[in-house]
This record gives C-alpha cells, sequence and structure tokens, in this order.
C-alpha cells in the first residue's frame, strides 16, 4: 500500500472515530450541566385566594409578575379531619406529603413524625435551607417547614426546634420565644450569628455558621403600620446569602399577614399585604429568571375571609361595573381552592388541579430529574 493511500484511510477513521465519541462527548456534558442542583423556592401568600391573586391587578402599578408564570394550576387545601384547614396542616402537607390534622406541625393525622423537606434536602443532598417570613419564625407556616409538634401553639418548643434545625437562615419575628431565663445565649450555644436592629447583607460568610434575622417579638408591624421593604429585602438577602452554595438550596418565603387581614376583614390592610407580598415574588422572579436553574413555585396554604372584588351596587339594575368594592363572606378561613404559579425547571409538573401533598411529591420529583 502507498504511504500517501495508508496517511488518507488513517485519517478517514481517526475523523470516523471522531464522530461517533462526539455525540458521547455532548451527552456527557449534557448530564453535567443537568446534575447541577436544582434551588427551589416557595412563596407563601397566607390566607391569598384567586381574590387576593387579582389585587395587583387594580390596585398595583405595572403589570404584575404574576402574568410571567406561564405555568398555572389550583391546589385543594383541606386537612385530613376538616374540609377547611388551617395554616398549620396546610403547612405540614406541603412540606411533608402528608394530610394531618388542623394545628399540627410537621406529624401526620396519628402524630407519627414525618420527614420535612429541609431534612429531606439537608441531609440527602447537602441542601442550603431558609425561611423569611412577616410573622413570628415559630408560627404556624414557617414552623410547618422545619419542626415538629403536637400543636401549633407551642412556640417555646419549636423555637427550641429551630435552633437545632437545619435551617442555615432565617428572617421574621418571635425574638421573645428565644429568650433564656438562665443568661444562656442559645444563638451563640447553636453557631447562629443573629441581627435584631436592621436587615443587611451578610458579605463574609463562616464556613458552619447560621444567621439569623430577628426583628421584632412576634410577628412583624404590618404595612400600614410603617413595615416597609422588609419582606422584598429580605427575600434578596436570604437569596444572596443561600444562592452561595454549590450544592443547591431550598427557601421558603411567607407573606404571613395577607391572612390577618384576612381575619379581621380589613380592605386596606390586605391590599397592602398583597402588594407587598407581590414585590417579594418579583425579587425571586428577578433572581429565577437570571439563575436559569431555580424552581420557584408561588402558592397559598389556604384562602382566609372569603375575600372578593365586587361591582359596586346591590340589584342587577343599580350595579355599577366600573367601581369594584373588595368585600368578605367570613372572618374564618375558606374551602375554596387556592392558585398555584411555578416558573423555571419543573415548572410544567405543577400544571391542573393538585391536592396540597402533591407539592411536596412534585418539588422532589422536579429535583430527581433535574
Amino acid at each position: 500500500m502507498l504511504p500517501s493511500t495508508y496517511s488518507s484511510m488513517k485519517n478517514i477513521l481517526l475523523y470516523t472515530v471522531l464522530m461517533l465519541l462526539l455525540p458521547l462527548h455532548l451527552a456527557g456534558q449534557r448530564k453535567s450541566k443537568s446534575a447541577e442542583p436544582l434551588n427551589v423556592i416557595i412563596l407563601i401568600g397566607d390566607g391569598m385566594g384567586a381574590a387576593q391573586l387579582s389585587v395587583p391587578y387594580y390596585y398595583g402599578e405595572g403589570d404584575p409578575v404574576f402574568t410571567k408564570f406561564k405555568n398555572i394550576g389550583m391546589v385543594l387545601t383541606s386537612s385530613a379531619r376538616h374540609k377547611v384547614t388551617d395554616s398549620a396542616a396546610g403547612a405540614s402537607a406541603m412540606f411533608t406529603g402528608s394530610k394531618t390534622y388542623n394545628n399540627a406541625i410537621g406529624v401526620d393525622n396519628d402524630t407519627i413524625y414525618r420527614k420535612n423537606l429541609v431534612e429531606i434536602l439537608s441531609d440527602d443532598r447537602d441542601y442550603m435551607t431558609g425561611l423569611v417570613t412577616t410573622s413570628s419564625v415559630t408560627d404556624a407556616t414557617p414552623a410547618g417547614f422545619y419542626a415538629h409538634v403536637s400543636e401549633r401553639t407551642m412556640h417555646y418548643d419549636i423555637a427550641k426546634e429551630l435552633l437545632s434545625s437545619e435551617i442555615d437562615f432565617f428572617a421574621g419575628g418571635g425574638l421573645q420565644y428565644f429568650i433564656s431565663t438562665d443568661g444562656t445565649d442559645y444563638f451563640k450555644k447553636n453557631n447562629i450569628e443573629m441581627y435584631n436592629s436592621e436587615l443587611s447583607r451578610i458579605k463574609k460568610p463562616e464556613a458552619g455558621k447560621r444567621y439569623g434575622f430577628l426583628m421584632a417579638m412576634d410577628g412583624l408591624p404590618a404595612m400600614l403600620d410603617g413595615r416597609g421593604d422588609y419582606l422584598p429585602k429580605a427575600s434578596g438577602i436570604a437569596l444572596d446569602y443561600l444562592s452561595k452554595s454549590e450544592q443547591g438550596f431550598i427557601l421558603m418565603i411567607e407573606g404571613a399577614q395577607i391572612d390577618w387581614a384576612g381575619h379581621s376583614n380589613n380592605t386596606d390592610y390586605l391590599l397592602t399585604e398583597m402588594l407587598d407580598f407581590e414585590e417579594a415574588v418579583q425579587v425571586a422572579y428577578n433572581f429565577a429568571k437570571k439563575d436559569k436553574n431555580t424552581l420557584l413555585i408561588v402558592t397559598a396554604d389556604h384562602e382566609t375571609g372569603g375575600f372578593t372584588l365586587g361591582a359596586s351596587g346591590e340589584s342587577l339594575y343599580g350595579e355599577d361595573y366600573a367601581t369594584i368594592v373588595p368585600s368578605f363572606a367570613t372572618r374564618s378561613h375558606s374551602a375554596t381552592l387556592v392558585p398555584l404559579l411555578a416558573y423555571g425547571p419543573g415548572s410544567d409538573s405543577f400544571r391542573g388541579i393538585l391536592a396540597n401533598t402533591d407539592i411536596f411529591s412534585r418539588i422532589l420529583d422536579a429535583i430527581k430529574k433535574h
């Protein structure tokens, strides 16, 4: 065989091998990219039904961030023993995947401990975890994220669980439940760096240290009482800190006082809390859009107040369809389905009518498939 012919055949063989190996190489690259941990942000508008979600469209400025979500569902919220749930059972269902009785935190209908998302993702995948709320960090919804007690009123027991939990970052109220009677600094004992006066970015996080902001003795002030931009700002600080993790993170953000406004049937209270919550959603959406590796979920534990945005007037021919008159049907929770909006990788699995326990399983499925 002539040298030139041999060289040509050798080049052809090399080219063929490269063409065969290239798809495997590209597949490996895709696998490496998909193996990147999927971050999860869950925003809970406590007491937020469809009418509450509609508030920014009529009382806000500009196009509400909710319009940018294309994967939309509705959630059945009933608890194990009641058609109308409370926040404790609602949060427990979402974060443990198990229905339970009203007032229960992180236990099932037989008061058996149920592992929550924080524990599963921290233990199995080394995720960082955080929560932000406008209520006490020991209140029902945030407690359902990390704690296990038979009654939601056990604030001091819940506080102890937070101290020993996997939560890396928390912001809210509830300082009174952490005050020691013997002078012990429980935060320092549990390697938690605390801030009590103002929100600030954590510039140089220390390995192994946890961070907390407790800005009130119990719940934070209402927007009407001057809370300001606490919720969107705290959400941004949490995301800035948690996103430094190479293992991924899960963050729960709660607009707690939408619920309180519904209980008090206070329209101005509800409108301002809902607009504030939407600003926090905007912060989370901006992060998820830029990150491209974050599953963002916006939903509620239940609806409160039977809130509606009705036309003015009491009769068919006396109605003023140009004027909205917000009104309430009850001072309690309702059994109405609540909205769920999802964005990012895995968000298409949150379409349709879901049980609140489905949120737990579909988050884990999204992480597993990513």
